[in-house]
Protein backbone atom coordinates (compact mmCIF):
# COMPACT_ATOMS: atom_id res chain seq x y z
CA UNK A 1 0.00 0.00 0.00
CA UNK A 2 2.71 2.36 0.51
CA UNK A 3 4.37 1.46 -2.35
CA UNK A 4 1.02 2.42 -3.76
CA UNK A 5 1.28 6.19 -2.74
CA UNK A 6 4.95 6.66 -3.33
CA UNK A 7 4.50 5.55 -6.75
CA UNK A 8 1.22 7.57 -7.13
CA UNK A 9 3.05 10.82 -5.85
CA UNK A 10 6.09 10.04 -8.13
CA UNK A 11 3.55 9.92 -11.27
CA UNK A 12 1.83 13.17 -10.13
CA UNK A 13 5.36 14.82 -9.62
CA UNK A 14 6.21 12.96 -13.04
CA UNK A 15 2.90 14.82 -14.69
CA UNK A 16 3.12 17.71 -12.63
CA UNK A 17 6.83 18.91 -14.29
CA UNK A 18 5.96 17.52 -17.93
CA UNK A 19 2.90 19.95 -17.66
CA UNK A 20 5.15 22.84 -16.60
CA UNK A 21 7.59 21.86 -19.10
CA UNK A 22 4.68 22.15 -22.13
CA UNK A 23 3.51 25.77 -20.45
CA UNK A 24 7.26 26.73 -20.68
CA UNK A 25 8.33 25.48 -24.30
CA UNK A 26 4.88 27.23 -25.63
CA UNK A 27 5.15 30.48 -23.79
CA UNK A 28 9.13 30.33 -24.92
CA UNK A 29 8.03 29.73 -28.47
CA UNK A 30 5.78 32.54 -28.26
CA UNK A 31 8.62 34.71 -27.18
CA UNK A 32 10.89 33.63 -29.79
CA UNK A 33 8.01 34.37 -32.76
CA UNK A 34 6.99 38.00 -31.41
CA UNK A 35 11.02 38.20 -31.95
CA UNK A 36 10.57 37.10 -35.10
CA UNK A 37 7.95 39.54 -36.38
CA UNK A 38 9.94 42.28 -34.85
CA UNK A 39 12.36 41.43 -37.16
CA UNK A 40 10.46 40.99 -40.13
CA UNK A 41 8.81 44.50 -39.63
CA UNK A 42 12.68 46.20 -38.58
CA UNK A 43 13.51 44.44 -42.05
CA UNK A 44 11.03 46.17 -44.09
CA UNK A 45 11.47 49.32 -42.06
CA UNK A 46 15.69 49.27 -43.58
CA UNK A 47 13.95 48.60 -47.14
CA UNK A 48 11.86 51.82 -47.07
CA UNK A 49 15.05 53.45 -45.44
CA UNK A 50 17.35 52.26 -47.75
CA UNK A 51 14.82 53.33 -50.57
CA UNK A 52 14.92 57.22 -48.88
CA UNK A 53 18.54 57.01 -48.97
CA UNK A 54 18.47 56.39 -52.94
CA UNK A 55 16.45 60.02 -53.06
CA UNK A 56 18.60 61.48 -51.15
CA UNK A 57 21.67 60.61 -53.27
CA UNK A 58 20.50 63.01 -55.71
CA UNK A 59 20.35 66.04 -53.17
CA UNK A 60 23.13 65.53 -51.24
CA UNK A 61 25.92 62.87 -52.06
CA UNK A 62 27.80 63.29 -48.28
CA UNK A 63 24.90 62.17 -46.84
CA UNK A 64 23.95 59.75 -48.63
CA UNK A 65 27.01 58.00 -48.07
CA UNK A 66 26.84 58.92 -44.58
CA UNK A 67 23.44 56.96 -44.58
CA UNK A 68 25.10 54.08 -46.64
CA UNK A 69 27.18 53.43 -44.01
CA UNK A 70 24.37 53.29 -41.60
CA UNK A 71 22.62 51.21 -42.96
CA UNK A 72 25.54 48.87 -43.35
CA UNK A 73 25.14 48.26 -40.14
CA UNK A 74 21.99 46.19 -40.35
CA UNK A 75 21.68 43.10 -38.48
CA UNK A 76 18.94 40.34 -38.70
CA UNK A 77 16.98 40.12 -36.03
CA UNK A 78 15.19 36.71 -35.95
CA UNK A 79 13.58 34.30 -33.69
CA UNK A 80 16.56 33.43 -31.65
CA UNK A 81 17.62 37.15 -31.52
CA UNK A 82 18.15 38.62 -27.98
CA UNK A 83 16.26 41.62 -26.97
CA UNK A 84 19.04 44.25 -26.60
CA UNK A 85 19.77 43.38 -30.75
CA UNK A 86 16.48 44.33 -31.41
CA UNK A 87 17.05 47.64 -29.85
CA UNK A 88 19.94 48.27 -30.88
CA UNK A 89 18.86 48.27 -34.31
CA UNK A 90 16.05 50.14 -33.32
CA UNK A 91 18.17 52.70 -32.33
CA UNK A 92 19.71 52.46 -35.70
CA UNK A 93 16.85 52.68 -37.28
CA UNK A 94 15.51 55.77 -35.92
CA UNK A 95 18.78 57.38 -36.01
CA UNK A 96 18.89 56.88 -39.55
CA UNK A 97 15.94 58.41 -40.33
CA UNK A 98 16.25 61.25 -38.03
CA UNK A 99 19.26 62.06 -40.46
CA UNK A 100 16.98 61.87 -43.27
CA UNK A 101 14.00 64.08 -42.12
CA UNK A 102 16.77 66.51 -41.42
CA UNK A 103 18.14 66.27 -44.96
CA UNK A 104 14.83 66.50 -46.69
CA UNK A 105 13.91 69.84 -44.62
CA UNK A 106 17.67 71.17 -46.03
CA UNK A 107 15.78 70.37 -49.75
CA UNK A 108 11.88 71.19 -49.95
CA UNK A 109 12.02 69.62 -53.51
CA UNK A 110 12.60 66.45 -51.78
CA UNK A 111 10.29 66.66 -49.26
CA UNK A 112 7.45 67.50 -52.67
CA UNK A 113 8.53 64.59 -54.00
CA UNK A 114 6.04 61.45 -54.53
CA UNK A 115 8.69 59.01 -54.13
CA UNK A 116 9.68 60.44 -50.92
CA UNK A 117 5.89 60.86 -49.49
CA UNK A 118 5.45 57.30 -50.55
CA UNK A 119 8.80 55.94 -48.83
CA UNK A 120 7.84 58.55 -45.48
CA UNK A 121 4.15 56.74 -45.43
CA UNK A 122 5.91 53.28 -45.14
CA UNK A 123 8.35 53.83 -42.82
CA UNK A 124 5.20 55.38 -40.91
CA UNK A 125 3.28 52.03 -41.45
CA UNK A 126 6.43 49.74 -40.44
CA UNK A 127 7.48 51.85 -37.61
CA UNK A 128 3.26 51.10 -36.20
CA UNK A 129 3.85 47.53 -36.87
CA UNK A 130 7.34 47.28 -35.19
CA UNK A 131 5.63 49.08 -32.20
CA UNK A 132 2.84 46.65 -32.57
CA UNK A 133 4.77 43.43 -31.94
CA UNK A 134 7.50 45.15 -29.52
CA UNK A 135 4.32 45.48 -27.15
CA UNK A 136 3.16 41.54 -28.38
CA UNK A 137 6.94 40.42 -27.34
CA UNK A 138 7.03 42.79 -24.17
CA UNK A 139 3.68 40.47 -23.37
CA UNK A 140 5.09 37.13 -24.63
CA UNK A 141 8.33 37.96 -22.17
CA UNK A 142 5.81 39.13 -19.16
CA UNK A 143 3.95 35.68 -18.80
CA UNK A 144 7.04 33.24 -19.67
CA UNK A 145 8.85 35.27 -16.90
CA UNK A 146 5.80 34.92 -14.61
CA UNK A 147 5.94 31.18 -15.29
CA UNK A 148 10.10 31.10 -14.59
CA UNK A 149 9.11 33.30 -10.84
CA UNK A 150 5.89 31.87 -9.62
CA UNK A 151 6.23 29.10 -7.06
CA UNK A 152 5.75 25.86 -7.69
CA UNK A 153 6.35 26.27 -11.32
CA UNK A 154 9.84 28.39 -11.15
CA UNK A 155 10.76 24.72 -9.35
CA UNK A 156 10.23 22.86 -12.21
CA UNK A 157 11.99 26.08 -14.85
CA UNK A 158 14.96 26.02 -12.64
CA UNK A 159 15.17 22.23 -13.19
CA UNK A 160 14.94 21.86 -16.51
CA UNK A 161 17.03 25.08 -17.36
CA UNK A 162 14.72 27.59 -18.02
CA UNK A 163 15.59 31.57 -17.08
CA UNK A 164 14.03 35.01 -17.36
CA UNK A 165 14.10 36.56 -20.50
CA UNK A 166 14.96 40.15 -21.61
CA UNK A 167 12.34 42.99 -22.10
CA UNK A 168 12.62 45.33 -24.86
CA UNK A 169 13.75 48.00 -23.41
CA UNK A 170 11.24 51.59 -23.63
CA UNK A 171 12.29 54.08 -26.39
CA UNK A 172 13.15 57.13 -24.49
CA UNK A 173 12.55 59.56 -27.21
CA UNK A 174 9.34 58.22 -27.78
CA UNK A 175 7.99 58.49 -24.72
CA UNK A 176 8.29 62.12 -24.51
CA UNK A 177 5.16 63.87 -25.32
CA UNK A 178 5.78 65.79 -28.93
CA UNK A 179 5.28 69.98 -28.24
CA UNK A 180 2.06 71.37 -29.29
CA UNK A 181 3.07 74.80 -30.17
CA UNK A 182 2.36 75.98 -33.26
Amino acid sequence: MTILIIAAIVLLVILWVVSVQRKLVSQDELCKNSMSQIGVQQSSRWDALTALAELVKSYNEHEYETLRKVISQRAVIGSGSKASEADTQEDILTSTLGRIIAVAEQYPDLKANQNYAKAMDSVNLYENQVRTSRMVFNDSVTKYNRTVRQFPDSLAARILGFTEKEYLKEVASKADMPSMKI
